[in-house]
């Protein structure tokens, strides 16, 4: 029997705000335990909430930046559990009315696109952090992370395949940093998703009992952890078994997921309406302010590129997939208008040497304007191609431009013909058997006599002056 995987994936993102969602600790990452809160943020009594006003500005940008529709009016809630991380015995949230509902992400799998509905999006605080000892039976409770801004974007179950999820995690990701409201940082819990997954007949409309998977805290595991369950839940409904809705927890160093605990419904966590806070009021031109600050994002950007640069779509997905990137083409085309080369040598060699060297494009050893420059003395034929590889290696190492070292190591290309004509002679009577063969129709052996003068000029002769040479010579 055939299976259709249906999957929703529920997104947190941590704010980029300088203090709490509802007090003013610092958010700042790493600090010892328990030394970024306050009474309000450890719920004591008496204490009273207050809206951080940016944490609502950055999850009106992300509505917008995803066609949501902003409620005019909106107000948190009390999501009542009991957990040694949660100081208060609940969590403040959105239920009913959230901030942005009903939106949608464009993804492409394998040359197709896809809509992926985004059923809402709403703020809340996060909660603190056990830290289990490895020795003993105890754990420690780190209350720094909570209060710290978070916003979650649920999807509808419209997601079909891992792939497709881990694509959409990565749009995700990627609109939350053009848009500079997250840093989008897995390993420091700072974009975290959990992943509901079902299976249904082929060709069936009725959605099957889901399981939700926990601690995925990279794209690849979304998609190995999904995958795994898929055919966990393939395997139990051939044997005649149920799927049983419950929360299940990705362990990578096993490649499978376990029972953590019965799945809840909302009705489990007594929702209620926070007797502290006013309801949300966003008005007109409270949008329109967040519209005009709104950057050019991913999807536009790359179309542009297709466009006005004539860039390849896989190019432009390239280029494009952050922000940072995108403005290193931009500000290396501002140098040398010539949008193909520049592209080539970003993905290739520059993403190479990033990639190597496990550096963020933040941290590039070669700037924009200095990769301009060595891409004009290739276009003004001072170097080759192949030299001028050599020297990007030593402008990442010394950080000299790259006129400096190509006069430094004497790499000037060479193309005059009076000094290339007899290389290529000595060449041609070196090798009479090649030439022979050439001249009797095996053309291919050009390769072979560049190839050789190259070699006696140490890479430095101009392989077009080369090809001109040899060619009126061999006949």
């Amino acid at each position: 029997m055939e299976f259709t995987p249906v999957i929703g994936l529920e997104v947190h993102a941590q704010l980029k705000t300088k203090t709490k969602i509802f007090c003013g600790c610092s958010t700042a990452f790493g600090a010892p335990p328990n030394t970024h809160t306050c009474p309000v943020c450890l719920g004591m009594p008496g204490v009273l909430p207050v809206l951080n006003k940016k944490v609502v500005d950055y999850t009106i940008k992300m509505a917008l930046a995803t066609h949501c529709t902003v409620q005019k009016t909106s107000r948190f809630a009390r999501k009542n559990y009991f957990y040694p991380d949660l100081p208060k015995g609940y969590q403040i949230s959105q239920y009913e009315l959230p901030i942005a509902t009903q939106g949608h992400l464009e993804i492409e799998i394998d040359g197709q696109p896809q809509r992926i509905g985004i059923t809402r999006i709403h703020m809340e605080e996060d909660a603190g952090k056990l830290i289990h000892d490895p020795d003993r039976p105890i754990s420690r409770v780190d209350l720094n992370r909570t209060g710290v801004p978070l916003m979650e974007i649920v999807s509808e179950p419209d997601i079909r395949s891992p792939e497709a999820a881990g694509e959409y995690l990565r749009q995700l990701r990627s609109i939350l940093r053009y848009l500079d409201i997250s840093d989008g940082n897995m390993e420091e819990g700072s974009f975290r998703c959990d992943a509901n997954v079902s299976i249904m007949p082929a060709g069936s409309t009725e959605f099957g009992t889901r399981t939700e998977i926990k601690n995925l805290n990279s794209f690849r595991h979304v998609e190995k952890g999904i995958l795994y369950e898929i055919a966990r839940q393939k395997e139990i409904l051939l044997d005649g078994g149920e799927v049983v809705q419950e929360t299940r927890l990705w362990q990578p160093d096993t490649g499978r997921t376990v029972s953590m605990r019965g799945k809840e419904d909302a009705h489990d966590y007594r929702y209620f309406p926070d007797p502290d806070l006013l309801p949300l009021v966003i008005d007109d031109d409270w949008i329109e302010r967040m519209k005009k600050e709104m950057p050019e994002l991913p999807g536009a950007r790359k179309a542009r590129y297709e466009t006005a640069f004539d860039l390849p779509p896989a190019d432009a997905r390239v280029l494009t997939a952050s922000r940072e990137l995108a403005d290193y083409f931009e500000a290396c085309l501002a140098h040398f208008d010539r949008p193909k080369p520049v592209a080539n040598w970003i993905m290739a060699e520059l993403l190479g040497l990033l990639n190597a060297k496990g550096l963020d494009i933040t941290e590039s050893p070669v700037s924009p304007e200095s990769l301009a420059g060595l891409l004009v003395l290739v276009e003004k034929d001072v170097i080759s191609g192949k030299i001028a590889k050599t020297v990007f290696e030593a402008m990442a190492e010394t950080g000299k431009p790259a006129k400096v070292i190509v006069e430094e190591k004497g790499l000037v290309q060479v193309s005059d013909s009076s000094a290339i004509d007899p290389i290529v002679d000595k060449i041609l009577s070196d090798n009479p058997d090649e030439v022979e063969r050439y001249r009797g129709g095996q053309k291919k052996l050009m390769g072979f006599f560049v190839g050789q003068v190259m070699k006696a000029t140490r890479g430095k002769a101009n392989p077009k002056v080369v090809n001109e040479i040899l060619g009126k010579k061999l006949g």
